[in-house]
């Protein structure tokens, strides 16, 4: 029998679920099934769901693994839970979310791990008071049904969540879903939980951007001199949106914060591009979710990502055009009027930016 996580009373154990169970959501699932707790794996894929029951979650990459779980489908699921890791597509949230309801009790906990700024929008589903946010800092990418690779070294990290409740309070609830986050890895409790993600914007917007733009690795974005000159403008844009809302980007993210970002300054280029090289250094061959959706002819959350960028950047008065030419890229893969292609890049007028092979 499992030694489950406990409840607040020590008495009862805590009843916890990871809903969406793609890449990210089998790795976090495994690890927590792992890790002694007791958690139900929901996804709507029927197959993978089969797979995860019959042969455990196999990981791979960077970690090799295979952890027993419990996987059911959304129409399987009984009963109320106590905590849900919630780590479907933004875009579905409108779908999954009212169906998640009769799941939750009065002090039910959902910790929205998604990517972009998706706090507002689940807890006006779920509710304020039950909703708690944060951040994933490693990658994962989906290989097959009960497959996931773990395509970020973990020895690296110093930390693997950067989690808060959205008003940045201190809580004994964060510190409970910290704990359980704990069984994969360390959780920092964030009192600027805002901040957090737009420090996370800088991943998903910049390199995810560009490798679904390019239907590229990251590597190969890494490689192409324009290409790898795009994530520091695209970085530039999100952390003047950032500044504009009155938060201050994590001082690890560029390493001039909150110093203004000069990229006609070569040391400042020059850094924000070492900082990009660096940080993907440990998964060059890794893709991003959103080209797997464009093959896979999913909707991608480029709207809740680079698209928010742009929508802070119209309010503030903050021109995004990197962010916009993504925006308008992929949308326009999605309509099948592109292919992914590194033939896009010639979409980034040259005129925005002075950029170098990186040396």
């Amino acid at each position: 029998m499992k030694n489950e996580v406990m409840g607040k009373g020590g008495g009862s154990s805590m009843r916890i679920a990871v809903l969406g169970c793609g890449a990210m959501g089998t790795v976090l699932g495994a690890y927590l099934s792992k890790g002694a707790c007791s958690v139900d794996l929901i996804d709507s894929y029927g197959a993978h769901v089969d797979a995860l029951n019959a042969n455990g979650a196999q990981i791979i990459g960077t970690v090799h693994m295979t952890a027993a779980v419990h996987a059911v489908t959304p129409d399987q699921t009984e009963g109320k839970y106590d905590l849900v890791f919630l780590l479907t597509k933004a875009t579905a949230n409108g779908d999954v979310l009212p169906k998640l309801l009769p799941r939750l009790h009065e002090n039910s906990t959902v910790c929205t791990l998604q990517n972009g700024v998706p706090e507002p929008s689940v807890a006006d589903i779920v509710g304020e008071k039950r909703t708690v946010g944060g951040t994933i800092l490693w990658s994962a990418a989906f290989r097959g049904p009960g497959v996931s690779e773990l395509t970020q070294n973990l020895e690296n990290l110093d930390h693997y969540f950067d989690i808060g409740e959205i008003d940045g309070a201190d809580t004994p609830r964060i510190r409970m879903v910290a704990d359980v986050l704990g069984l994969m890895g360390r959780a920092e409790v964030s009192s600027g939980l805002p901040a957090a993600r737009w420090g996370k914007l800088v991943n998903n917007a910049c390199m995810s951007g560009m490798s679904a733009v390019c239907g590229a690795t990251f590597g190969q974005v890494l490689e192409h001199p324009k290409a790898a000159a795009c994530l520091s403008y695209l970085g530039r844009e999100v952390k003047r949106c950032c500044e504009a809302q009155g938060y201050v980007m994590p001082t690890l993210v560029f390493g001039f914060s909150p110093e203004p970002l000069d990229l006609n300054d070569q040391r400042q280029f020059d850094a924000s591009q070492k900082m990009f090289s660096d940080m993907y250094s440990v998964a060059l061959n890794a893709e991003a979710s959103m080209l797997h959706d464009l093959e896979n002819g999913v909707a991608t959350e480029v709207r809740m990502i680079n698209g928010y960028v742009s929508e802070v950047g119209r309010a503030h008065g903050v021109e995004t055009p990197f962010n916009d030419t993504v925006v308008r890229v992929v949308e326009s893969i999605e309509r099948g009027e592109r292919t992914m292609s590194m033939d896009n890049l010639a979409l980034f007028d040259d005129s925005w930016f002075v950029y170098a092979p990186r040396r």
